[in-house]
């Protein structure tokens, strides 16, 4: 049964839902959620730092039951889409309550698409890496698969690293900063792999060209099936999906650096060079994102055998209520600076 813990995760669209259904004040349900009952449980809760024995990680390595409470939600993520975009089509809002739609849409996209592409994106089989990138398309972050998996853990904790926040920068210029030079990134290392491939700009290959002809072709998409108007809706919940994104970007590498060795090359990744957080139902929720430090470690492990460390980082929050306090930049850096290594300051 404990294995089947990670079904909780689909109470993250199942807030969503409600708030589509929703008017009024409901329509915030799925924000309420995220950003208020989340970080309660976590603390009724607690942490847990324990580990699994030689003999778990054998057993839960080939259990299928965890790759497919992945895959549920590619059907569920564009189910609820389809429904909610059904809805703005069919009633009429307030902009009070299409703001709560929306960011009850994005809440959802962050956490069951970006959050799972996330993990498949980093599979070796070719239908995980597909789902991956089918996840990113509504979030209109396809771009990110190649800047994370060929940049991000390379370039992490690093200047040369567009998704590792600076000490004492704030989340909101990060967004700029980090949106900015990740999309700028991620041509370049496509331009790399097409150049290492012997192939030209224009090659079935060059995945960047494709994902600008699929996330327009699939906006059109909802201007055709729907109107205008969910179109827009469409784009608005995809930027606020990938911010969320970048805002857990910001907690997990803020203020983190790798130092570089005599040989003038930077220091080999290490669990202490991202922020680990143990609290149980923002690892349930997000798939076990929040020990980040192993996965950023063995980047191919799969989410439900990730290892706390104790030489790493650990957020005195979980994931939910550390998003929120980024928010708040002052009450940020008073609570997180003093953490962070005074070697990396």
């Amino acid at each position: 049964m404990k294995d089947l813990k990670y079904l909780f995760a689909y109470t993250v669209p199942l807030s969503a839902y409600i708030s589509f259904e929703s008017e009024g004040v409901l329509t915030y349900t799925a924000v309420f959620y995220a950003f208020v009952i989340l970080p309660f449980l976590d603390i009724i809760t607690g942490q847990n730092s324990d580990n699994l024995s030689k003999e778990q990680v054998l057993n839960k390595k080939k259990k299928w039951i965890f790759d497919l409470m992945l895959y549920i939600n590619l059907p569920l993520v564009f189910g609820l889409l389809f429904f909610v975009f059904s809805k703005i089509q069919n009633e009429v809002y307030t902009t009070y309550e299409l703001i709560g739609l929306s960011l009850s849409a994005g809440i959802l996209l962050a956490t069951n698409a970006i959050n799972v592409a996330h993990e498949l994106g980093h599979r070796k089989a070719y239908f995980e890496r597909f789902m991956s990138k089918c996840l990113y398309m509504p979030c209109l972050y396809m771009h990110f698969y190649i800047e994370h998996n060929f940049g991000h853990h390379l370039n992490v904790a690093t200047p040369e690293d567009g998704a590792t926040a600076k000490y004492n920068q704030t989340v909101y210029y990060f967004w700029l900063t980090s949106v900015a030079k990740q999309y700028k990134d991620a041509w370049k290392r496509q331009f790399e792999l097409l150049k290492r491939q012997n192939n030209g700009f224009l090659s079935f290959k060059n995945d960047m060209l494709w994902y600008h002809l699929i996330q327009p072709a699939y906006l059109f998409g909802v201007f055709l099936f729907f109107d205008s108007g969910v179109m827009l809706f469409a784009i608005a919940i995809g930027v606020i999906s990938f911010l969320f994104l970048e805002s857990i970007n910001y907690i997990e590498h803020y203020g983190l650096r790798r130092f570089k060795t005599p040989s003038g090359r930077f220091e080999r990744v290490q669990p202490h060079h991202s922020w680990n957080s143990n609290f149980n139902i923002g690892r349930i929720v997000l798939y076990e994102l929040t020990r980040h430090s192993d996965h950023h470690y063995k980047s191919s492990k799969k989410y439900q055998l990730l290892n706390s460390y104790d030489e790493s980082p650990t957020l005195p929050l979980g994931y939910p209520a550390s998003i929120l306090l980024s928010f708040v930049p002052p009450l940020w850096f008073k609570i997180i600076n003093p953490l962070v290594p005074k070697a990396m300051r």
